[in-house]
């Protein structure tokens, strides 16, 4: 069955809405431009893109609800289903994952009683795995509303999801202090941050993250010695067994066991 046209929100959510709505739109010489931050303000009327919120910003920056829905839908930030206030990301990237957030997302997973993107029956926490969280001198780490939790164990992570469904206070490891999802996504909307301190928290990437900067800087460090590009260090073998990136591969016309000969006739779409 086709669904019914979303319903609007009540008269005085409204006329607030359309409120801070004009100061957005008002930022930007196109108005379309302001149609993410809309999203992250009706976002954090309810704490997800709903149908309404779909039809709100459409209405207020005369496009289709298919043109928002479909950016609403592109970016992973916002929710299309109820989530809980706080949600928490676990970073599943090459470096974390093998230095523990694989074994920190199944533990939360069981921890929880929930699979990525759901949330518990309190309605607290909102559990998915990320990609990378662009922290990895502190690998593994966690996020929660996007504030940073570094060098996580399955132990302190289970402990830090515990807190946040208890209420008691979480202090991230740097940046600002926590808030619940819907006060972050009123702030990702470009409305003032209201926390005491959060503005000046800083948080600022590692050492290791930063070489390359001080580097450009034409700063130095204490100098390494090692073995030149692509030569083996002295006195050993090079490797038996090349990486895959190195060796010919089955059927590879490189290959002389497999030559894959002459081409002729047609090889692509549209050549001859």
């Amino acid at each position: 069955m086709p669904q019914l046209p979303a319903p609007d929100y009540p008269a005085d959510v409204r006329a607030r809405l359309e409120a801070d709505a004009r100061q957005v739109i008002g930022r930007y010489p196109d108005s379309r431009s302001a149609l993410l931050p809309l999203l992250h303000l009706v976002q954090a009327e309810e704490g997800y893109v709903t149908r309404t919120g779909v039809r709100f910003c459409a209405e207020q920056l005369g496009l289709t609800t298919a043109e928002v829905t479909a950016v609403a839908t592109f970016y992973t930030m916002y929710r299309r289903k109820p989530s809980g206030d706080y949600q928490v990301g676990v970073c599943t990237n090459t470096l974390c994952a093998v230095l523990g957030g694989d074994a920190i997302f199944d533990a939360l997973k069981t921890h929880l009683g929930v699979e990525n993107g759901e949330t518990t029956g309190d309605g607290k926490v909102t559990l998915e795995h990320i990609e990378c969280n662009a922290a990895c001198d502190f690998a593994p780490v966690v996020m929660v509303n996007w504030e940073f939790f570094d060098n996580q164990t399955v132990e302190s992570a289970k402990r830090l999801v515990d807190d946040l469904r208890a209420g008691r206070t979480v202090e991230p490891t740097r940046g600002a202090p926590l808030c619940t999802y819907r006060e972050t996504s009123r702030i990702l909307a470009g409305f003032p941050d209201e926390r005491p301190g959060a503005v000046e928290a800083g948080g600022g990437a590692g050492h290791a993250s930063l070489a390359g900067l001080r580097l450009a800087k034409g700063e130095t460090g204490p100098a390494r010695v090692g073995p030149p590009r692509g030569a083996p260090p002295l006195g050993e073998r090079p490797p038996e067994h090349p990486s895959s990136h190195d060796a010919p591969q089955p059927t590879s016309a490189s290959d002389p066991e497999h030559p894959s000969g002459p081409v002729t006739g047609t090889t692509e779409e549209g050549e001859g």
